[in-house]
């Protein structure tokens, strides 16, 4: 069973439709007993850093969330709460990954919105059948600005950032694989296979 996180501002019915069309049992709750106990946690993103981590907060799932030892996907806001801090709002976020989630410079457009390049290094479980370049579905203005040691994948827009992360059990992608297309479901189907529901 995968839980999906609902934190009334996730893009979480199309993550429950991706992950039915794979044909797996999933679970979308704000019960952090629930999240615990999930054989696989996907954070969907859409929202308002304030706002998503003012709902973290009331429904307890800022503290379930960083106790989370089977395999957990962050996606786009559901990434950039990972880090100790987001610009956007101003406000302090999980903390299970050092850094800050910045916003974009002025030197390019915000939103990036549309399709981009993904070049993977080093390779992840979650990029089992891919090719290095492969495409991916972004809606973002800010990016997660966390060193070099946790990052998994890169994408360039006129400037490199990351767009996959891991650090132990915890993935994460700034792109929206549920909006990706066969190859965002080929993300999610090896992100099931990691959590043993497949």
């Amino acid at each position: 069973m995968i839980a999906i996180i609902d934190y009334r501002a996730g893009n979480v019915a199309s993550v429950k439709n991706a992950l039915d069309r794979l044909g797996v049992a999933s679970l979308v709750t704000a019960d952090p007993a629930e999240v615990l106990a999930a054989d696989g946690v996907i954070f969907p993103g859409q929202g308002r850093a304030g706002a998503a981590m003012k709902e973290l907060k009331r429904t307890g799932l800022d503290q379930a969330i960083p106790r989370v030892t089977k395999p957990f996907l962050g996606i786009c806001l559901g990434m950039q709460l990972l880090a100790e801090f987001s610009e956007e709002d101003s406000v302090n976020c999980l903390g299970i990954i050092p850094g800050r989630c910045r916003k974009f410079p002025g030197t390019v457009k915000a939103p990036q919105l549309g399709w981009n390049k993904v070049s993977f290094k080093p390779a992840s479980p979650l990029t089992k059948e891919f090719k290095d370049g492969e495409y991916f579905y972004f809606v973002h203005s800010y990016y997660s600005d966390v060193g070099r040691t946790f990052v998994t994948g890169t994408t360039d827009y006129g400037f490199e950032f990351a767009s996959m992360l891991q650090k132990g059990n915890f993935y994460a992608v700034q792109f929206h694989p549920e909006k990706s297309g066969s190859a965002g479901q080929q993300l999610l189907k090896n992100f099931c296979e990691v959590s043993k529901c497949l």
